[in-house]
């Protein structure tokens, strides 16, 4: 990953175990020892198993949940709370089905406080920028999966963090309207240039967008077993890059490391049916 002296996002040595609620003795360790940074204008994917972690990390990355030893730090500061320098795109939209479109999208803004007209302003420009220009006044069931998907775009860059986390935000959808709505992420980042964390199962998407592809072995007690620095040409357009001799060489190193964690928590999971 960069070298920078400051990441903007910086886990060291996290561990993240979980108590049963059954029984307190009984302890599941998601995440253990675990060390990972992101620059400001990076962007890092993690793609591994079904049950590997990868959310829990998000979750400390935010500090929705707290590590259970290490730390996580932004541009160089401990946090002790909520990591109020990141916006969370969540795999499921999360909109508010009360609300319209534009008021979905400035939300944030007016938990913030900001003055309605200038609030309704900004949020009519980040919806032309995400595509949906004139659709401010739609409500949720008016929207289709690709639109929701854009105001949940909307309503997280509207805020303007300096780290944006993603957890598999695009899987629900289509294949097309996926590139689609991985090229628009793209060319927002590129204008940004924020650090972002995106955690997903689909190593083409990986490789298509990122800096860098972090692959986690499989659960219990995850922990980074490859990076691997993705040198394709920027701007990129996701379909377009994917027959590229060098896409495909990525593509099989990684694998080569991904493929015996897949099978390995594809296993664990057969284990609870197995003792049945």
């Amino acid at each position: 990953m960069s070298a920078s002296l400051t990441p903007a996002l910086a886990l060291e040595d996290v561990t993240c175990t979980f108590a049963s609620r059954e029984n307190r003795r009984d302890c599941y360790t998601a995440v253990r020892d675990t060390t990972l940074s992101i620059a400001l204008g990076e962007f890092v994917s993690v793609v591994g198993p079904t049950g590997c972690g990868k959310s829990t990390l998000l979750n400390v990355s935010a500090v929705l949940r707290a590590p259970s030893s290490g730390a996580v730090s932004v541009f160089g500061e401990k946090l002790k709370g909520i990591n109020r320098r990141a916006g969370y795109m969540f795999q499921a939209d999360g909109l508010m089905s009360w609300r319209s479109a534009l008021d979905n999208v400035t939300a944030g803004l007016a938990f913030q406080g900001v003055a309605k007209r200038e609030a309704t302003a900004r949020g009519e420009e980040r919806l032309k920028r995400v595509g949906l220009g004139g659709f401010g006044d739609r409500y949720t069931h008016q929207l289709s999966g690709g639109m929701r998907k854009r105001v949940a775009m909307a309503q997280t860059l509207i805020l303007n963090p300096d780290i944006i986390l993603m957890d598999e935000p695009f899987s629900a959808l289509d294949i097309q309207t996926r590139q689609l709505m991985e090229n628009e992420l793209l060319d927002l980042w590129a204008a940004k240039r924020k650090a972002v964390l995106l955690i997903t199962h689909d190593l083409d998407e990986a490789i298509s967008m990122s800096d860098c592809v972090v692959v986690p072995s499989a659960g219990p007690g995850t922990h980074p077993i490859g990076e691997f620095a993705i040198d394709l040409l920027r701007p990129r357009d996701v379909a377009k890059i994917r027959p590229h001799p060098r896409f495909v060489d990525l593509h099989a190193q990684i694998w080569g490391v991904l493929r015996e964690e897949v099978l390995k928590g594809y296993q664990q999971q057969l284990k609870p049916v197995a003792a049945d």
